[in-house]
């Protein structure tokens, strides 16, 4: 697989990120892959050059990161692949278990690490934004984690580009280390991104690695709530609170459907073709929990959809709500 220039920096990731939290602990969420059966899907990403790996504290409270480093223990070398994490979901019933104050990140960093078991990761993402903590304090702890050499960038997920720019300019004015990457929710039936968070990456030269590129399985056929084809498009909440399933969005999907018997391939390949077909998108995050999963997504790297068929599916869509921000 091709590797990409991971915005304004030198590192180098594959077009593909392999996002983890779908592996993990299943008493967490009903259709977590516990770790058995989760690495064999790692070992097949890293065979077929997937060597960029996202996950986060929060996922199964942990032990998704635990799964990740054990296998890439095993499988690869450390200075092959690209580790990210994240820090800001709570982790415990403490008051000061969650957020981005300097308490939290510091002690969440640390934790991380020894979950990985690695000495540094290549990407620390705060997981959303957080109203509650001066993001003069926030900017300074991050820049306390690259100086201390655990982790070697930093980065943001879901919030107004407003935000984003303000902590970017907090960093910069004083000599900090600034966010690299912007992971963000961004796919076919929710392009509020395009407004104003694309834009100000694109000027910026900002990576940009979307979340959910395939809306949480809803365009590759899934569905959302009882009548879902897999369990967790039956027993996921946040599908509900991202706003999934409105008559525009049966719309947009069945534009995709349509295009994917015209071009002879799955809904699932031309969805994430369309994320990939757009010059301020780094590298997707993309799930794999069954045997299919990673090959759709190497296929979809390599279709080019034309002019007229990303038109097609561009057109039906119409301004809503921000969603994914909380």
């Amino acid at each position: 697989m091709d590797t990409v220039k991971f915005g304004k920096t030198g590192m180098q990731v594959s077009k593909l990120c392999l996002g983890c939290m779908t592996y993990g602990a299943r008493a967490w969420r009903e259709w977590v892959l516990e770790e058995e059966a989760s690495r064999p899907f790692l070992r097949e990403a890293l065979e077929k050059g997937i060597t960029f790996f996202d996950t986060a504290d929060v996922y199964s409270q942990g032990v998704s990161e635990e799964i990740l480093g054990r296998a890439l223990k095993d499988y690869a070398r450390r200075a092959e692949v690209v580790i990210a994490t994240k820090v800001h979901g709570a982790m415990g019933p403490g008051a000061n278990a969650k957020g981005l104050s300097r308490k939290h990140i510091l002690e969440g960093i640390d934790a991380s690490l020894k979950r990985l078991g690695t000495d540094y990761v290549d990407l620390y993402q705060i997981h959303r934004f957080d109203p509650a903590t001066p993001m003069e304090e926030t900017m300074e702890a991050l820049n306390d984690v690259v100086r201390a050499g655990k982790a070697l960038y930093i980065g943001a997920s879901s919030m107004y580009a407003w935000q984003f720019a303000r902590m970017i300019d907090i960093a910069r004015s004083r000599g900090h280390a600034e966010f690299v990457s912007m992971q963000n929710f961004y796919n076919l039936v929710y392009r509020e991104e395009e407004r104003e968070m694309m834009p100000f990456c694109t000027f910026e030269n900002i990576a940009v690695i979307p979340w959910s590129p395939m809306a949480r399985g809803y365009l590759a056929g899934s569905g959302i709530g009882p009548q879902a084809s897999t369990v967790r498009g039956r027993t996921d909440p946040f599908s509900v609170t991202l706003g999934l399933g409105s008559p525009q969005d049966e719309t947009i999907r069945e534009r995709v459907n349509e295009v994917a018997r015209d071009l002879g391939t799955k809904p699932a390949i031309v969805a994430l073709a369309w994320v990939l077909s757009k010059p301020y998108v780094t590298a997707p995050i993309v799930g794999a929990s069954k045997p299919h999963h990673l090959a759709d997504a190497v296929a979809a790297t390599e279709l080019k959809l034309d002019a007229q068929t990303i038109a097609k599916l561009e057109e039906p869509y119409r301004p809503k709500a921000v969603a994914g921000h909380g």
